[in-house]
């Protein structure tokens, strides 16, 4: 139960930072399988497997609304004084992500003509959607004001987000980071903690917007990774990729604009930190492996 409320807490510190995937964790600890075996049992067994997939989301779930908040609590406040450094950490993650997913998956990136235009696919993907979003980074959307237009974004951006939740390789709070819906969703937390209650209606319409997410992605994470798991693979590379693009962009769009990450801004140290920290989850999961 320890190690399962550890996991659930590690997904949610990943979930909750741009550019990295609470998926890839789940992937580099090794309890991947039994996260989206869980989360689809729930929605489409009965019985003894519906039962256990309860309990074992419920252990998960314990550990990661714990790292969500004090997540809420801290990022937010850092995100924007301290973009380079955070956006450097974030790039770090990505970075040591992507062997260590090649290594997980190395059965399934052989070469061929479908795995490479899916690659390219999911590097466009994202650096279109980046390119094409003025408000990355963004805090205009009004979590305690929610009109119809802003209803719907929230609701699709929280679909989406967690979609990319469940791929262990695009970051959900990258989506929203992408959607414009960062900053607002996590101050809209962490206002609600304060039992600010106008901003309960927008929470609400990102939780439905969650499982109807969640309902319907792991279906299609069980039907691309059995018929299609090479192409999947390599457009989830892409993805992963194609999100740096968007962490080093980020800074020109917040809400005071400063330039892009270049080598001058760049933090080299928080960049090694966000590397050993995915190593050390990488040496977690190993050791539970080998157990």
């Amino acid at each position: 139960m320890i190690r399962t409320i550890i996991n659930g807490f590690c997904m949610a510190i990943a979930d909750s930072v741009p550019g990295m995937s609470g998926g890839t964790v789940a992937l580099i600890m090794g309890f991947y399988n039994d996260f989206v075996g869980g989360t689809h049992d729930i929605f489409y067994e009965r019985g003894k497997k519906r039962k256990n997939a309860f309990e074992y989301l419920i252990k998960l779930g314990i550990g990661w609304i714990v790292g969500m908040i004090l997540s809420v609590l801290i990022i937010t406040h850092s995100f924007e004084s301290s973009v380079y450094v955070v956006s450097s950490l974030f790039i770090g993650f990505i970075v040591a992500s992507i062997p260590m997913l090649i290594k997980e998956e190395k059965k399934s990136f052989v070469p061929c003509v479908g795995g490479y235009i899916a690659l390219g696919v999911g590097i466009v993907f994202v650096i279109l959607i980046t390119m094409l979003n003025k408000h990355s980074f963004s805090s205009g959307v009004s979590m305690n004001n929610i009109t119809w237009g802003s209803g719907i974004l929230i609701f699709v951006g929280a679909v989406a987000s967690t979609s990319a939740m469940f791929l262990p390789g695009i970051s959900g709070s990258t989506i929203l980071l992408i959607m414009g819906l960062y900053l607002p969703v996590m101050a809209a937390g962490r206002e609600l903690l304060k039992f600010h209650l106008s901003y309960l209606p927008g929470m609400i319409i990102f939780a439905a917007g969650i499982v109807v997410g969640a309902l319907f992605i792991v279906k299609i994470i069980e039907i691309c990774m059995a018929k299609f798991r090479v192409v999947t693979m390599f457009f989830i590379l892409g993805l992963m990729i194609g999100s740096i693009y968007s962490i080093i962009m980020g800074p020109t769009t917040l809400t005071d604009p400063k330039p892009p990450i270049t080598f001058g801004t760049f933090n080299w140290i928080a960049f090694g930190i966000g590397v050993a920290l995915i190593f050390l989850l990488q040496f977690l999961g190993n050791k539970k492996n080998h157990k």
